[in-house]
């Protein structure tokens, strides 16, 4: 069962890499490898590309290797958890790269004072752990940029909560506002998230700037890379892709997917492991393409 479960894992980190990510990445680079030669939609899309990409490039990087370790008999943590169903930028970083934000808590943030000494140091301390979290991944104003930009989501969230808290009240809690109101939340906070993840793919803060200026600005297909052709097959099994990601995931709040796997008929379930295997090797993009965070 252990064996199985991992090799289920790995099978799901492989689709997410090659069927997803390495597909996005088709578009991502070729807009912002030169950013300034586009304007509007290439610029949107590769942006939410780029934010699926990411993703399911390192959430596919911790898959297979969580899944080979469970089959060899090692238990690793979990490392992603759905991040951007999250509600805040606070529940975001419990949710993506659980690894590295709990080292960064545990070694930087509670060393430093963590939430003790009153708000003024707090926010102090989160300035910092971000800012460091920038520099970890590499030594570029980019990345700096990055993590400044969610330290001060960090701090604004904290500042502005009483405010929401008041908003939720007066918007009402019958079961349908609540529910409209997390999801206006997840929209707000994917959105947030969205704009720093420019800082982190631009190759420098002019292009960074020029995407972010020129996004909105005359929205229609300009430069050598368009949406249609070999991009609109490119975008559409992607997407198909993407939508089918996010039932699973969708899936997984009842509990663990492969636990529900489990317990299906033989045949449903080998009919799902093959569609996933062929899906594989049907959309899978083969080119040598590393991991995002192999340079990390």
């Amino acid at each position: 069962a252990r064996v199985t479960a991992g090799l289920q894992l790995m099978a799901w980190g492989l689709f997410k890499k090659v069927v997803v990510a390495d597909r996005l990445a088709v578009l991502v680079d070729a807009v912002y490898k030169q950013p300034t030669q586009y304007h509007g939609i290439p610029l949107i899309a590769a942006t939410y590309a780029f934010a699926y990409q990411i993703y399911c490039d390192f959430s596919g990087y911790s898959d297979i290797a969580i899944g080979s370790a469970q089959v060899m008999g090692i238990r690793l943590m979990t490392n992603f958890r759905q991040p951007y169903q999250a509600r805040s930028i606070a529940e975001f970083w419990q949710r993506w790269h659980i690894s590295l934000s709990t080292w960064f808590r545990d070694y930087l943030y509670i060393p430093l004072g963590g939430n003790r000494g009153g708000r003024w140091r707090w926010a102090f301390n989160i300035m910092v752990v971000f800012l460091v979290s920038g520099l970890w991944h590499g030594a570029n104003w980019t990345y700096v940029l990055w993590g400044a930009i969610h330290g001060a989501y960090m701090v604004a969230g904290q500042a502005l909560r009483p405010l929401g808290a008041r908003l939720l009240t007066a918007w009402g809690r019958t079961a349908r506002s609540l529910r409209l109101a997390a999801a206006l939340q997840t929209l707000v906070t994917f959105h947030l998230v969205l704009l720093a993840w420019v800082f982190f793919r631009a190759n420098t803060v002019t292009d960074a700037v020029h995407v972010l200026r020129h996004a909105l600005s005359g929205l229609e297909l300009r430069g050598g890379y368009g949406i249609g052709g070999g991009g609109a097959y490119e975008l559409a099994v992607a997407a198909c892709a993407i939508l089918a990601m996010e039932w699973v995931q969708f899936r997984q709040r009842r509990g663990s997917v492969r636990a529900q796997l489990s317990r299906w008929p033989a045949p449903a379930r080998w009919a799902a492991y093959y569609a996933l295997v062929l899906a594989i090797l049907m959309f899978g993009k083969f080119q040598i393409r590393d991991f995002v965070y192999f340079q990390f």
